[in-house]
């Protein structure tokens, strides 16, 4: 009984020596060193020497490769390497050590190359680790003590501070606090919560100073159970299939069948060595991780890191994506979306107010709306006296004024437009930040996270690869996660989910088909480590989203996933190609060494020129595919970023369009028609150039790579539309000019004009910025 461990031991720590990761380079320059010196020596007529050289080359691969070959048998398959192992024994046996070395050349060379493509990173959670609380504040009859959260006890009061994590999960004892609960919903958007509500483990005390009645321990708490669903997903996903290995399921016995007859029937083992020897699966070996490796390098140079060939063969067979709304499908931060001024001020003189007092503000909405107001080159202005009250919002002194951006207080007046704001906001899925100077509302934002231009082309070009099914995972309310899904054309959605509930949607559905995840915050770690393959988006992402990920777009472009799934079918297919093409050679020259026409060296050198034969052809993996990714030229795509920049720079326009028709319904009266007046001012100024340049500039340096002039069509008959608009309203004001004023007859058609302008130019903005300006790097 003693002996048992020991004999049972021995194959494990030879597998274990052989999977050292610098085990493969180092047999590489081996073998090769061997075979360089015996043909040295054959030159020199040394053949005892030569055949040495050669026989200590063929050695040098029989330990490592009987060790891949036990590794492979310990998970149930016997792979390539099994034919390898008998052919370099095959070749010592019968003195054919040229043979044995080219063989053991081969197989360093493959062993090397799919190393290359398989260097994987560990699956560890050390954000999500990082992020957990390290000590909680309890709050007792002596005073507020530090304690480790593992000590604490339901019941417990604790005290959370401003910015720290909250510890384990409880109920809220104060009046409101604020919190960033980005860390489990992904939602970007702070949330307020009252008096008695629960509060979860995990998310960022966004606000002041708070406490806290504990209901869960750390253990059960919200927080320690992602870490641990993360850590179970990982452990559960099946390990890949090599490529090589499938294909080898069915070439290993027939080529040792093969080989069993030529001894048979010959009676010479010479015969069945050769075979073994022109059988040893160089294709196999060598295509798949060329093809590979030539696809995670392509892949590579468009910002997209595949940690392994196994994550990217499996790419290549996706049927089923899933993707996280906020961050993946949106921006994952919120911008304006219009800006509505009272009737005595102006949207830009709003923005102008509001960015200047949150120029000193860390909250998000505050760094959104200050963004908006640079890039449309608005004057800021230094404010004085700025206060932050958490959850309410700033205020400071501007320009000899009293200015707060925020929530309105109950004590504030709200004005009649005000109604109208709330009601825009709800139907929009946006949050509203008000303004009031000197006490008096002077207007509101609306912010929201938008769809990515991007994500659209995205989707479809997914859907012509292949990708049947679509779904989105959010944890966001189920409005917005629709209207979003509605735009997108997608095929399910689910909503408000927790990361348990997006890690039970992907199990279900990897039941049915390959599936692969998207997301970029560390809610999504468990689901993107529970699914075939997981994608994080990594320039804006989390640490441990991408650490969870199989593949990590390190570009903030969701377009980049298209083409991670175009390079992987496209890597697969070529390896397919290779293997199955070097296979039938193969085939051919186990016929001929059968037959006694080919002897084992030469067997092995004919090898070889199938080998090259068939790494040349997997080499095309790194060539672009025209067809994924229209090529731009450097002067349109100087044009796209020109037209883009212009874009933002206009949405002023827009907003003065809207609030134009706003004022004409309201009271038509002459400030109504002042507003037209500028508004027409501001549409022959600025936006009709604007949309001429486009038309005659932008078009024509687009039409190659779309296909041709037609390909713009539609986008120029828009640009018709929007002219034929502004011309109309041009009339409606002579003829105000002409009487007076704007005669009753007049206001429903120069509604109409305003209100459809402004429906017709926000969507052709969108049109243009999905469709052409998203080609743009």
């Amino acid at each position: 009984m003693n002996h048992h461990p020991t004999r049972t031991g021995r194959p494990h720590r030879l597998a274990a020596v052989v999977a050292s990761p610098r085990i493969e380079p180092v047999l590489l320059a081996v073998t090769a060193a061997a075979l360089t010196a015996g043909g040295l020596a054959w030159l020199a007529g040394a053949a005892g020497l030569a055949d040495l050289f050669w026989g200590l080359g063929t050695l040098s691969a029989v330990v490592p490769a009987v060790g891949w070959v036990l590794a492979s048998l310990r998970h149930g398959r016997a792979g390539v390497d099994l034919i390898a192992v008998l052919a370099l024994g095959g070749t010592l046996a019968v003195h054919e050590y040229l043979a044995g070395a080219l063989i053991a050349l081969m197989l360093a060379t493959g062993r090397t190359l799919e190393a290359a493509a398989q260097r994987r990173a560990s699956h560890d959670l050390r954000a999500l680790l990082e992020h957990a609380p390290r000590s909680a504040r309890r709050r007792t009859d002596a005073g507020v003590v530090p304690v480790p959260p593992a000590e604490i006890a339901v019941g417990d009061l604790l005290v959370v501070g401003p910015g720290e994590v909250v510890p384990v999960d409880g109920r809220l004892e104060d009046v409101t606090a604020v919190f960033d609960e980005s860390v489990l919903t992904g939602e970007s958007l702070q949330v307020e919560r009252a008096r008695g509500e629960k509060v979860r483990s995990g998310v960022v005390n966004a606000g002041g100073a708070f406490e806290l009645r504990a209901t869960a321990t750390e253990q059960d708490s919200t927080y320690a159970g992602i870490v641990r669903l993360a850590q179970q997903a990982g452990a559960e996903s099946a390990p890949v299939v090599r490529l090589a290995d499938r294909y080898a399921a069915w070439f290993l016995p027939l080529s040792l069948l093969v080989a069993g007859l030529a001894w048979l029937v010959s009676g010479s083992a010479v015969r069945a060595v050769a075979v073994l020897v022109v059988a040893t699966p160089c294709p196999l070996l060598l295509a798949a991780p060329v093809a590979v490796v030539s696809g995670l390098s392509r892949a590579s140079r468009l910002g997209v890191v595949v940690r392994d060939g196994g994550a990217l063969e499996n790419l290549g067979r996706a049927r089923t994506l899933l993707l996280d709304k906020t961050g993946t499908l949106t921006r994952g931060r919120p911008r304006v979306l219009d800006v509505t001024a009272a009737s005595d001020s102006r949207p830009t003189e709003v923005l102008r107010l509001a960015a200047s007092v949150d120029q000193y503000s860390p909250h998000v909405l505050a760094q959104a709306i200050v963004d908006t107001a640079r890039e449309r080159k608005l004057g800021l202005s230094v404010p004085a006296d700025v206060t932050e009250e958490p959850g309410r919002g700033a205020t400071g002194t501007v320009d000899g004024h009293r200015v707060s951006i925020g929530r309105l207080s109950p004590a504030d007046t709200r004005p009649s437009w005000a109604e109208a704001v709330d009601n825009r906001a709800l139907l929009d899925g946006a949050a509203v930040a008000w303004l009031t100077v000197d006490g008096q509302p002077a207007g509101a934002l609306l912010l929201r996270d938008p769809l990515r231009p991007d994500a659209p082309r995205t989707l479809r070009h997914l859907r012509a690869a292949g990708i049947e099914r679509l779904l989105m995972l959010t944890g966001d309310r189920a409005a917005p996660a629709h209207e979003a899904a509605a735009v997108l054309g997608l095929d399910d959605v689910r909503a408000e989910l927790g990361p348990a509930d997006k890690v039970a949607v992907v199990r279900a559905e990897r039941e049915r088909a390959v599936t692969v995840m998207v997301g970029d915050g560390i809610n999504d770690a468990p689901a993107l480590a529970a699914a075939d393959i997981g994608v994080a988006m990594g320039a804006r992402g989390s640490t441990a989203s991408s650490e969870a990920a199989d593949i990590v777009l390190t570009t903030d472009r969701v377009d980049r996933l298209a083409d991670a799934v175009g390079i992987a079918q496209r890597a697969r297919r070529i390896a397919v190609q290779s293997a199955l093409g070097g296979m039938l050679m193969s085939l051919a020259a186990m016929a001929a060494a059968a037959a006694g026409l080919l002897p084992p060296a030469a067997g092995a050198l004919l090898q070889e020129v199938i080998d090259v034969a068939v790494i040349l052809n997997a080499l095309r993996a790194l060539r672009v595919d025209q067809a994924a990714r229209p090529p731009l030229t450097p002067a349109a795509e100087t044009l796209i970023h020109r037209f883009a920049a212009e874009h933002d720079d206009l949405q002023d326009v827009l907003e003065s369009v809207r609030g134009a028709a706003d004022r004409l319904s309201a009271d038509p009266g002459p400030e109504a028609l002042g507003a037209v007046e500028e508004t027409h001012r501001l549409l022959t100024e600025r936006l009709l150039p604007h949309e001429y340049a486009e038309e005659h500039q932008l078009y024509p340096a687009l039409a190659p790579t779309l296909g041709g002039p037609e390909a713009t069509a539609t986008m120029s008959r828009a640009h018709t539309e929007i002219e034929r608009l502004s011309r109309r309203i041009a009339t409606h004001l002579q003829l105000a000019h002409a009487d007076g004023g704007l005669a009753p007859g007049q206001l429903d058609d120069l509604r109409s004009c305003l209100y459809g302008l402004n429906t017709v130019l926000r969507l052709h903005f969108t049109q243009e910025e999905e469709n052409y300006f998203s080609l743009a790097p």
